[in-house]
């Protein structure tokens, strides 16, 4: 009778420990996998062209060499050019005014330390396009600089040069949106298939 109850109870705390043993499937949040939806995808990205609209975004993603300035996108001033490497040309260097932070006082240069524009062989034009146009660029590794779709996430979400945008220092106005709920909408728009919107959409 001894033997027989334990072996009942070897068998009973060995079941026990296998069943705590079992693997689950684990559930992740991935943001590329969601079901197919054109609509809600290309409304999501209509959200996120009205912050790359915006002119603390599209005044570094100028549609010639030249920066832009200000809220009414104006040529930058003291004859800037983007250089090969969106750093300046010769003596004028972006470096030169802006610093690792924004200089304090109103309208005063802003900083980061990665201040320019993007590079001659990778211009990322933002100025001009139409959201149509916009959204192919943004998923063409050829135009993004060879980002997969995570790493656009990556970059919208996580880039300190990118979220200046967002604390750009006195006298500018900032983006129409927060940067969580712009990072939110490119999820989304990525997540519902990243479709681009139709020729149509302004």
């Amino acid at each position: 009778m001894k033997k027989l109850l334990i072996i009942s109870t070897i068998l009973i705390v060995g079941g026990t420990l296998l069943l705590s043993f079992r693997t689950e499937p684990v559930k992740v949040d991935n943001p590329l996998r969601l079901a197919k939806d054109s609509v809600g995808s290309a409304k999501a990205f209509m959200s996120v062209y009205k912050v790359l609209m915006s002119a603390r975004c599209m005044n570094c993603h100028p549609a010639g060499d030249v920066p832009l300035q200000g809220d009414d996108n104006h040529l930058h001033t003291m004859n800037v050019k983007r250089g090969a490497d969106g750093h300046g040309v010769y003596a004028v260097r972006c470096s030169n005014c802006h610093q690792a932070e924004n200089a304090t006082g109103l309208h005063m240069p802003p900083g980061n330390p990665k201040w320019g524009l993007p590079p001659a062989n990778m211009r990322m034009v933002f100025q001009g396009r139409t959201p149509r146009q916009l959204a192919l660029q943004l998923l063409d590794p050829k135009q993004n600089g060879g980002r997969t779709k995570q790493q656009l996430i990556d970059h919208m979400a996580k880039d300190d040069l990118v979220g200046w945008a967002w604390h750009p220092g006195d006298g500018r106005t900032l983006p129409p949106m927060s940067r969580t709920a712009f990072v939110a909408q490119v999820r989304l728009w990525i997540a519902k298939g990243a479709y681009a919107p139709s020729a149509k959409a302004k």
